[in-house]
């Protein structure tokens, strides 16, 4: 039987408050149902921001009971993504969730120049993959924000899921840098990307992991296969972030580890002033749970930093 990887993330939870989370237009049954489960396990605090009628209405079919819930009443899924937004920066919620609105409607509100939640950093998601054969936790970025990226998008999108583990208790994650293949090539730009990554590493450019690329999914997983293409490399055979080419890549990869090899998945936003959940209509209530736990030790990291004086 594999590990339980996300039991351990509500265990480590288990001692934290919940966290005051906006739950942005959650007007289907698996987005509310997924935060009321969140809350009851003592994880979040939600707010519920969207037209109070389809709320309600949702939570009358699918047999949910809003109880006493703070519910922020707006006219459409538009001005919830703002309003939840707003919250964040009137300091009443810790934490933003995705409900049954598009992507890029929730993202816009985000990235706002004036109004938003932006940092120095640019925005990442990032895959938290609990694989029955993989002996922990691993994360695969970004399959869902950045469509392209560029070497300076991708430094930001490694040091957003470096952040993350460091959260999670891992002092120093090894990051795999994918590619097609493991050497240098001047046709794969990824291949290029990958070297220079490493070099920024080396030199203090991007801090608190150990990075090794280009490297090829088999080589990057398996350290036999390392071996035997003669690749003498620490990540290899062990890495916890995988860091993809492209959406396109890391996109069809985490699917191919959800539906060929039983994964389970969880998935945060990063690089905003807080942790955004974004869960996807098919993802099981289980899993938005675990996007959760991800959002709260986040957000705590980042209250410990902050209250040390640290920058998180």
């Amino acid at each position: 039987m594999s590990q339980d990887h996300y039991a351990e993330l509500l265990q480590r939870c288990a001692n934290l408050p919940p966290l005051p989370t906006a739950v942005v237009h959650p007007c289907e049954a698996g987005a509310l149902r997924g935060a009321l489960e969140a809350a009851r396990q003592g994880l979040i605090a939600p707010i519920l921001v969207g037209p109070r009628h389809k709320i309600e209405a949702t939570a009358t079919a699918a047999g949910l009971t809003l109880g006493d819930l703070p519910l922020e009443n707006v006219p459409h899924s538009h001005a919830a993504a703002e309003r939840a937004v707003a919250l964040v920066r009137e300091g009443r919620a810790g934490m933003l969730m995705k409900g049954s609105l598009h992507s890029d409607e929730l993202l816009h509100a985000v990235l706002a120049r004036d109004s938003g939640l932006r940092t120095e950093r640019r925005l990442s998601h990032v895959f938290a993959m609990s694989v029955p054969s993989y002996h922990k936790t691993l994360f695969v970025t970004d399959a869902a924000v950045n469509i392209f990226p560029g070497l300076d998008d991708k430094a930001d999108i490694c040091r957003n899921a470096i952040d993350l583990l460091h959260a999670l208790g891992v002092e120093r994650p090894k990051v795999a840098l994918l590619s097609a293949v493991e050497t240098i090539n001047a046709k794969l730009p990824s291949t290029l990307e990958a070297a220079v990554l490493v070099v920024m590493s080396l030199r203090g450019q991007i801090q608190g992991a150990l990075l090794d690329g280009p490297l090829a999914f088999d080589n990057a997983i398996s350290a036999e296969a390392a071996r035997i293409k003669g690749i003498q490399s620490e990540v290899a055979g062990d890495p916890d972030i995988l860091l993809v080419p492209d959406l396109e890549a890391g996109n069809i990869l985490a699917k191919q580890l959800i539906y060929l090899a039983g994964a389970e998945s969880a998935g945060l936003v990063l690089g905003a002033r807080v942790p955004i959940v974004f869960t996807s209509r098919s993802d099981s209530p289980r899993s938005r749970i675990a996007s959760c736990a991800l959002g709260v030790l986040l957000a705590e990291a980042r209250r410990a930093a902050l209250a040390l004086g640290v920058t998180a």
